[in-house]
């Protein structure tokens, strides 16, 4: 890249040399230091700049015309446009050095927000995948976890109402909740219910001082796998049903009503319920939120998540984690308009 700035030195005081006095062509020196300031630090085009300065006093030197004020004008003019851009050079090298430690630290504070799944918890073997709607962005307003008792793994996957800072904070709320209580061995309910109050009575921002404050509220579905059982316990919190895949068919665990989503679960009368179905070995659970039902091609059309599932031949779940990640960026072209979680659970034999 160097070599471009460089030959464009020698080639325009190469036609300033030989053309007619009446043709300036030295001017365009500044193009040397600009062009160099492109892919280079400021230390490499104050260099160019030199260099640029040293070809346009030797050409006019050369003619006799160095003394000319119009000649002079232009040493000086070059002189002068080449530090400024040395200076914006070091100035833009600076921002992206503060930005670079700012994208550290926000790599750090949203990986232990979002902690990774790990590959296997127990019987279960777990693929996930998070596609957050902010470019560069690791995490949003959906959320999931997973822990374990002495014999059980406990999971949840939600979405949180809203975006940005706010849904972020709740998003936060929730999952430091969930990882207090889940590994301790009190009911899948009682779980619920703690998450639902945690929520509630801590607001992540005081009334009136944001828009939508004190109406945000997460859907969520939060499971419960025993090790020594084929079931699956799930609480389902107004979040989209859990999918089970099975011989190639697919079923969604949609049981009772599912009860109001966390922050909001005061509305309600009754507490939370709890319903089982069938989770056998080789079996396949999708935990996935809103953002991937509802993401949208050119034509507006929703992804058929449930229609993409039956046939596919995927090998364990971090096969159909890449499958669907793969088929839902070509359905929407590529750009996410909203937050979207993937995670997808299967039944092994427990580690011995």
């Amino acid at each position: 890249m160097v070599v471009i700035p460089l030959l464009a030195i020698v080639a325009i005081m190469l036609g300033d040399v030989l053309t007619p006095a009446s043709v300036r062509l030295s001017p365009l020196l500044i193009a040397a230091p600009a062009m160099t300031a492109s892919f280079a630090g400021p230390l490499l085009t104050a260099c160019v700049g030199g260099l640029a300065v040293v070809a346009q006093i030797s050409a006019n030197a050369s003619m006799g015309l160095l003394g000319r004020p119009g000649r002079l004008t232009e040493v000086i003019t070059l002189v002068l446009a080449s530090a400024l851009i040395v200076l914006f050079r070091a100035v833009l090298d600076r921002h992206r050095r503060e930005l670079n430690r700012v994208r550290a630290v926000a790599d750090v504070a949203q990986r232990v927000l979002l902690r990774p799944l790990p590959g296997r918890i127990g019987p279960l073997l777990i693929a996930s995948v998070y596609l957050a709607a902010e470019p560069e962005a690791e995490i949003g307003g959906d959320l999931y976890a997973a822990a374990r008792t002495s014999n059980t793994t406990r999971l949840i996957i939600g979405d949180v109402r809203g975006s940005g800072l706010t849904a972020v904070a709740d998003a936060s709320l929730v999952l430091g909740a969930f990882r207090a209580l889940a590994h301790w061995p009190v009911p899948l309910t009682d779980l619920v219910a703690y998450l639902d109050t945690t929520l509630s009575a801590e607001r992540t921002e005081p009334l009136g001082k944001a828009p939508g404050a004190g109406e945000s509220f997460v859907t969520a579905a939060v499971l419960e796998i025993p090790d020594d059982q084929p079931v699956v316990r799930l609480v389902n919190c107004g979040h989209p049903p859990p999918i089970l895949l099975r011989d190639s068919q697919v079923k969604e665990l949609a049981g009772p009503a599912p009860a109001l989503p966390l922050g909001l679960g005061h509305l309600a009368s009754d507490g939370y319920r709890a319903a089982d179905f069938p989770f056998g070995e080789g079996d396949q659970l999708l935990l996935y939120t809103d953002g991937v039902v509802e993401a949208r091609d050119a034509e507006g059309t929703f992804y058929p998540l449930a229609e993409r599932l039956p046939g596919w031949d995927v090998d364990g779940p971090q096969h159909l984690v890449d499958r669907l990640h793969r088929d839902l960026l070509s359905h929407i072209g590529g750009h996410q308009g909203d937050d979207a979680a993937l995670v997808v659970l299967e039944r092994h034999p427990a580690e011995r």
